[in-house]
């Protein structure tokens, strides 16, 4: 699979301020004249917004296999109907959560066959891949707590925290398999600090990839 030019992506256990740190990182790169979409997975589309909700509701019991298959439909709509086309116009993409959320959460920490998730991936989006990938890391618990004090629950945080130890090291292991692209940033540090670090990388990476 190529990495995609311009195309950025945010991983992370839950309550790892994923969304947060997207947000700002669009905001800097607009700021510096850059065109950017920002977009979050599952969803990104109206179609993929109708299956985020059938993926996250908690009262929604299904079989792994169909996680996954309803992952890939909402990414299929996605690539196709916003990341390719923006890419192909120069812009910068940042989403929240991509592949690699796939490969931790269904593959590693669900079991299934990452075989079968990586033919998935070169079926969906073989050309589409991020060139840059921020995985902000921090203790499973902590980012559980995070959510629950912010009153976000869905499908994953009911899960045992063994399940949620197992996509962390799934993570891990992404990043040690691809260390050129996957950067580690230590979440539990304040958002201030977390957000000055990502920008020190970004500003240097992005230069690297439009220069």
């Amino acid at each position: 699979m190529s990495r995609a030019k311009g195309f950025i992506s945010f991983e992370g256990i839950e309550g790892s301020g994923k969304s947060t740190q997207t947000k700002f990182l669009a905001g800097l790169l607009q700021s510096k004249g850059h065109n950017v979409i920002q977009t979050a997975e599952p969803g990104g589309t109206r179609i993929g917004g109708e299956i985020r909700k059938l993926l996250l509701e908690p009262q929604n019991h299904m079989e792994p296999l169909t996680e996954l298959l309803l992952y890939y439909a909402s990414r299929a709509q996605h690539v196709q109907e916003v990341i390719a086309p923006a890419l192909k116009q120069n812009s910068i993409v940042i989403t929240d959560r991509y592949t690699d959320s796939t490969v931790a959460y269904q593959g590693h920490a669900r079991g299934i066959d990452l075989n079968l998730i990586n033919n998935l991936n070169n079926i969906v989006a073989p050309d589409v891949q991020p060139c840059l990938t921020f995985l902000l890391d921090m203790d499973v618990e902590e980012g559980l707590k995070r959510n629950k004090k912010a009153l976000k629950e869905d499908r994953f945080e009911l899960e045992a925290v063994e399940f949620h130890n197992r996509v962390r090291k799934g993570f891990h292991k992404i990043a040690n398999e691809e260390p050129d692209r996957v950067i580690i940033i230590d979440a539990s540090q304040s958002e201030e600090d977390v957000s000055s670090e990502i920008q020190k990388i970004a500003e240097e990476k992005i230069y690297n990839i439009f220069n």
